[in-house]
């Protein structure tokens, strides 16, 4: 078995010791306190009043649940079981399966995202091969690339007048700008020693630009896109918040207003594990189009 095998091994097994603590951790900061001692001190009419508000100190670890509102290992298994078992269910606007919300959410981040790849990485191309395009553009680039993309989303409500329009323009906005300046910087950093070369061989501008920048450039672009991505999915969650109707972030409001912890919990988790998938993804494509020189 090779060193990397072994360190993939170790780090997999570090990983199970940590999640099985944070989940005792989790079980004991959640875990009711007996009947017994729930009721101590307690007179009559105050155990009643608790009844009333919700809070029977006399059923154990059921109404301790509902005092507390933090949801325990065991109900948050429940849940995620509950959502995962039948993911594709729609019983009206406010009430669809979280695959069906994952999916509005994901069509939203990749349409946005596609948009921003024809724009920025063309745009990028030329930026990189143009020291004069790139002294003038950086300017405008520098003063909108740190407004947030949320900002947007006023203007955009007001002139589009369609919020899920208005959720993908957000998307795009936010994914333009790491894929642009990653791109334009990959073509920049094309070893003058490659261009040279193919100088010499007389290659024409456009055979140039596909056989010998592009490649070059693929990793540094293919980062670029990773980040946008990135920041694409974080910016969705929050962007269907304000704007409602479907997606894994209108999910999380609507639970939250509906006082489902739990249901807000396990959609915070979704967001994180196709969070990560995504990231992933992206990270492999890079890995195939890196150079060992």
């Amino acid at each position: 078995m090779g060193k990397k095998q072994t360190l993939s091994m170790k780090a997999a097994l570090v990983s199970l010791l940590m999640f099985l603590l944070l989940i005792g951790v989790w079980q004991l900061a959640t875990a009711p306190p007996a009947t017994v001692a729930a009721t101590a001190g307690m007179t009559a009419e105050q155990i009643e009043y608790q009844k009333m508000l919700g809070k029977d100190p006399t059923q154990g670890q059921e109404g301790q649940v509902k005092s507390s509102g933090f949801p325990t290992p065991a109900q948050m298994g429940a849940t995620a079981w509950k959502h995962l078992s039948n993911p594709f269910y729609d019983n009206g606007p406010n009430d669809k399966g979280i695959a069906i919300q994952l999916a509005y959410s994901l069509a939203r981040v990749g349409l946005g995202f596609l948009l921003a790849c024809v724009v920025a990485v063309p745009l990028g191309f030329v930026i990189g091969m143009s020291p004069l395009l790139h002294k003038a553009f950086d300017p405008f680039i520098q003063v909108l690339k740190p407004i947030s993309p949320l900002a947007w989303m006023p203007l955009a409500l007001y002139t589009i007048k369609d919020s899920s329009v208005s959720g993908i323009f957000v998307i795009f906005i936010c994914s333009v700008w790491p894929m642009l300046l990653n791109t334009a910087f990959g073509v920049a950093s094309v070893k003058r020693e490659w261009l040279n070369v193919a100088s010499t061989l007389e290659v024409k501008p456009l055979r140039r630009a596909f056989r010998v920048i592009l490649p070059a450039a693929a990793p540094t672009i293919l980062t670029g896109m990773r980040i946008s991505m990135s920041i694409a999915w974080l910016v969705i969650v929050a962007a269907e918040m304000l704007v409602g109707g479907t997606g894994i972030g209108y999910f999380v409001w609507n639970e939250w207003n509906n006082l489902s912890l739990t249901n807000v919990i396990f959609a915070i988790l979704v967001i994180g594990v196709v969070g990560m998938l995504l990231d992933q993804a992206f990270a492999g494509l890079q890995r195939k189009v890196t150079y060992v020189e």
